[in-house]
């Protein structure tokens, strides 16, 4: 593809790769719209920066399309590797860049390390990168999640917290062993890292169907959901400034609101309701019910916590453009620690009461772009506090109705 035919890219997340007239490959990056990263190198603003020297050298322009910005990171990482692309090499210190680097331990280690580190570290077996330009951390958490890496100690004699959230298979308390642990959480891992997704999706299937026909359904239901989490990784928390910029999105834009309520009876009868609304419109299949369970006592914001941690335990659920809360300042301020311990950027919206008890107060982060959001779409965001305020009351009187 040459510079003349952009209009043909595709608005994917992959990687994008420049050739000079010898096609040599001169450069490799990553983004969640090819066709907008693409053809904004070539907008005809020019300036005095070393990329421009590189623009004029481009003579032909390749993509690969990934299904996630995680596999575009991991796959950009691979092609650099290989092929050291002269601009990549010449605008970034090796010593700067992050890798991810999978120890010969008995229960090995997956960490993040900069690669002087790397020569200085004896128990490194395999790495992974380079991954330039990147918050390594958030793709550690999100790789956790995904291939059930442990990090706690297996010196421990009691479960450690991700096991009893289902995120550990039992290193802490010697449920797993150390053969085990490298061939249910480091071979898939290390498949993944290479780039051989689909691969590794087929041999999990069959690992699934084999673990039904043996009657272990736990082991098949989490196989189950990983396979379900890999065809549809939610990796938001990835996408820092130099990849696509959070924030709430354009008034008249395809937007996803949820929209939190708690309904109860004094300290019993605790419930919590999830509604969904797309482009303005209610989206009932999507609405979900919580009982509260570990809460003692009365109090809506803890209430509101339990909600949000199990609502997060779920990524094959699509991450909404803002969250809406039913409350003031201590449920906006709850919610949003809740999202950066998830390492996500979604913007919150609390609507309380006023002053009066008549006005509505809106309480959100303060920029011109949300106060002009919110001021523009007052009236469907008090619609959504009203509709999760409805749909808690209906459960928490069944609820009661059946007791």
């Amino acid at each position: 593809m040459t510079k003349k035919n952009l209009k043909t890219l595709p608005t994917t997340s992959g990687i994008y790769l420049f050739y000079n007239s010898k096609k040599e490959l001169i450069y490799v990056g990553k983004a969640t719209n090819l066709k907008s990263r693409v053809r904004s190198y070539f907008s005809g603003k020019r300036t005095s920066r070393p990329i421009e020297q590189m623009i004029d050298q481009v003579k032909n322009i390749k993509t690969i399309q990934t299904d996630s910005a995680l596999e575009a990171i991991i796959l950009e990482g691979n092609y650099i590797k290989k092929y050291r692309p002269k601009y990549n090499i010449d605008w970034k210190d090796d010593k700067s860049w992050n890798y991810i680097v999978i120890t010969d331990e008995k229960f090995p280690r997956v960490l993040t390390i900069r690669q002087h580190e790397a020569d200085s570290n004896k128990h490194a077996k395999l790495m992974f990168g380079p991954y330039p330009g990147l918050k390594v951390k958030e793709m550690m958490r999100l790789l956790q999640k995904l291939f059930y890496i442990s990090t706690c100690s297996e010196k421990n004699t009691k479960p450690c917290f991700y096991h009893q959230l289902g995120q550990c298979l039992g290193v802490c308390n010697g449920e797993i062993s150390s053969t085990e642990y490298k061939k249910r959480v480091i071979a898939p891992l290390t498949k993944f890292l290479r780039g051989n997704k689909k691969s590794l999706i087929k041999d999990l299937e069959k690992k699934m169907k084999l673990v039904s026909k043996q009657e272990n359904f736990e082991e098949a239901a989490r196989l189950r959901n990983q396979i379900k989490n890999l065809n549809k990784i939610q990796d938001i928390a990835l996408l820092n400034k130099s990849f696509v910029k959070t924030e709430i999105k354009k008034q008249g834009s395809t937007i996803r609101i949820e929209g939190y309520d708690i309904s109860n009876l004094g300290s019993v009868h605790k419930v919590g309701s999830m509604v969904v609304f797309e482009n303005g419109h209610s989206k009932k299949q999507d609405y979900r019910k919580f009982n509260i369970k570990k809460v003692i006592g009365q109090s809506d914001v803890d209430c509101l916590a339990e909600v949000l941690e199990r609502r997060l335990k779920h990524p094959e659920w699509p991450y909404p453009d803002v969250i809406l809360v039913d409350g003031g300042k201590p449920q906006v301020n709850k919610t949003k620690a809740i999202l950066k311990q998830n390492l996500l950027k979604i913007p919150v919206v609390g609507i309380a009461k006023g002053s009066d008890r008549k006005k509505n107060e809106f309480i959100f982060a303060r920029s011109i772009k949300s106060d002009k959001w919110v001021k523009a779409n007052q009236k469907l965001l008090i619609q959504v506090r009203d509709e999760a305020h409805r749909f808690a009351i209906v459960f928490n009187r069944s609820k009661r109705k059946i007791k």
